[in-house]
């Protein structure tokens, strides 16, 4: 197929994951953390595009760098799509492990290593994550340790609201911030909010009233 022909060669002898050929790949353009940002993006895939929460988040993140250490953080950013937050935390610094279903991994590492190659101290890591499965055999607490985790726009129309809420409080041990930026469109999303509310304690950071995004931050409540 063409699309694999305008990937950049030199990165397919690090990609792990095969990018998924798709006819309808778009380059966007980002300006984060003082640098351009090239995100391969694609509209055939929910996985595949940086939704309103992402952009926010990036910029929440660029702003407040200096007081959320991020330099040598360790970051795990949930349902990461086409990257643009996990670059934008590694060229701030962080060591970043970025998770997704299976189906956008190749795109998903295809970007992180577009980007931050020779740009960043650490280079990001991509995993699989499935919410709420497996989550103690691939993610065991007593091996894995993060300073932060980054959702954007993980609350829409889809069944699985319950495994991301339980797949975000397993990924969290004390001294773990989690930062959740979402695009606020249905009662559904509320209703997630208050159930999160009942596992984080919940801050609001900030707010976008053009999108309507809205930046929490949790940290889980310990019995």
């Amino acid at each position: 197929p063409a699309d694999t022909n305008n990937m950049d060669p030199s990165l397919h002898g690090l990609q792990q994951f095969v990018p998924t050929d798709y006819e309808s790949y778009t380059q966007e353009h980002y300006l984060f953390a003082g640098a351009k940002i090239v995100i391969q993006e694609s509209i055939e895939s929910y996985g595949a595009v940086v939704w309103p929460g992402a952009t926010a988040l990036c910029q929440y993140l660029e702003e407040h760098s200096e007081e959320l250490n991020l330099q040598d953080a360790k970051v795990l950013e949930i349902g990461a799509g086409p990257g643009l937050v996990s670059i934008v935390a590694s060229l701030l610094g962080a060591q970043v492990t970025a998770t997704d279903l299976p189906d956008v991994l190749g795109n998903l590492q295809y970007n992180l290593l577009k980007n931050t190659l020779k740009r960043s101290a650490h280079l990001p890591e991509v995993r699989e994550l499935v919410w709420g499965e497996s989550l103690e055999q691939h993610f065991p607490r007593s091996a894995f340790y993060y300073d932060y985790i980054l959702a954007s726009d993980v609350v829409y129309h889809h069944y699985f609201l319950d495994k991301l809420l339980a797949t975000m409080a397993h990924l969290c041990q004390p001294g773990t911030v989690l930062l959740w930026a979402n695009k606020f469109r249905f009662s559904t999303d509320y209703d997630f909010l208050e159930k999160f509310k009942q596992v984080f304690d919940t801050t609001l950071v900030a707010e976008f009233p053009e999108s309507s995004v809205k930046v929490f931050q949790g940290i889980l409540k310990w019995d």
